[in-house]
């Protein structure tokens, strides 16, 4: 499903990576995450797939609020086991939703 977004402006962090072998609660630290991500000020939504690439997409209200949820303790925990265990490779990429349309 799409997330429901407001009217431009907002942001977007798009996070992309290529996982190792090791699950090691992966995908309940994943959940876990986009679970508290959604309790957050500012988060807006997210949209995901993962196939031999991981994108997942959040949309937030401002810059502040992603400076926010990085900082978080629990993201924090989840984002150094990222680094020694589940990611070959990652890309954070913000960017500012100046348009959006669609179907």
């Amino acid at each position: 499903m799409l997330a429901a977004t407001p009217l431009p402006p907002y942001y977007a962090v798009i996070f992309t990576s290529v996982r190792t072998e090791t699950d090691a609660g992966y995908a309940v630290t994943a959940q876990r995450m986009l679970d508290l991500a959604a309790e957050q000020p500012g988060y807006l939504g997210e949209e995901s797939a993962r196939n031999e690439i991981g994108i997942t997409v959040s949309y937030w209200l401002d810059l502040e609020s992603i400076r926010n949820w990085k900082a978080h303790t629990d993201h924090q925990i989840a984002q150094e086991l990222g680094k020694s265990t589940w990611y070959r490779s990652y890309r954070v990429r913000i960017c500012k939703v100046e348009r959006e349309y669609g179907l």
